[in-house]
């Protein structure tokens, strides 16, 4: 069995990492490079920063901080936000970035998927999922909750992995910032349905809940911000609980 990912999330706006609730009242937390050096030592198997007002605002990912992330870490990280090219994955791999997340582009236009795996390998493709529980049903939303889709999440993520996707982020956006613990149901829908690594992310508030995530969900790895942000939880603490309840972890 593989071992799970302790994945912490850094949303970037203008150059720098901040934080909110369910997309809303955002903080200033940091600067990227300190944040990427400081969860490295404390024990995080990868990062992912995610431009968080690049597809809002209609445009590409700012790489300024990719390539001073790159030379001072030596774990593998994902860059998103904004990408809608393969020009772009190619500008973000070549600033140092081991993977290439993409969200409403590939809603939009399906075949990126397609012709980003076809030229990088799906190992680089990482698609992030958005979703909220709408009238019972679990939707894939955009631009940070604000457009509903109307896709079926479950059937997207089969797609998005038959398109080429190497790898899904799940988020929920009801659970995002919440505290309350991952959207499990929706996860084990998801993981039940794709062959493909699943990341769990939205809604960690305990080190229990990345524990449930794992074996109720079966994901793969666990992606979390304020906690990590707040140092409510420490890494290696949340690695060692999880090893004393048998769930392998890279130290």
């Amino acid at each position: 069995m593989l071992t799970r990912r302790i994945i912490p999330c850094l949303d970037v706006r203008d150059g720098r990492v901040v934080k909110g609730v369910q997309f809303q009242n955002i903080k200033d937390i940091a600067s990227p490079v300190e944040l990427a050096e400081f969860y490295t030592n404390e024990g995080a198997d990868e990062l992912v920063f995610y431009d968080i007002t690049a597809s809002h605002e209609k445009r590409g990912a700012t790489l300024d901080f990719v390539s001073a992330v790159a030379d001072c870490i030596n774990i593998p990280f994902c860059v998103g936000g904004g990408v809608k090219t393969v020009e772009d994955f190619d500008r973000i791999l070549k600033s140092g970035a081991d993977k290439v997340s993409i969200n409403s582009s590939a809603i939009e236009n399906p075949n990126l998927i397609k012709e980003a795996s076809k030229k990088y390998g799906n190992q680089c493709v990482v698609v992030s999922i958005d979703v909220k529980k709408i009238d019972e049903s679990y939707k894939v939303v955009t631009h940070g909750g604000r457009n509903n889709t109307g896709l079926d999440a479950i059937k997207w993520a089969q797609k998005a992995v038959g398109l080429g996707a190497g790898e899904l982020v799940i988020n929920s956006i009801d659970e995002d910032g919440m505290k309350n613990g991952y959207d499990i149901t929706c996860l084990k829908k998801i993981t039940d349905a794709v062959s493909v690594p699943v990341i769990a992310s939205g809604g960690a508030g305990k080190e229990e809940d990345f524990y449930e995530a794992v074996i109720k969900a079966n994901v793969d790895g666990i992606l979390a911000a304020s906690v990590f942000h707040n140092k409510v939880i420490k890494i290696n603490d949340l690695k060692d609980y999880l090893i004393s309840k048998n769930i392998r972890m890279r130290r």
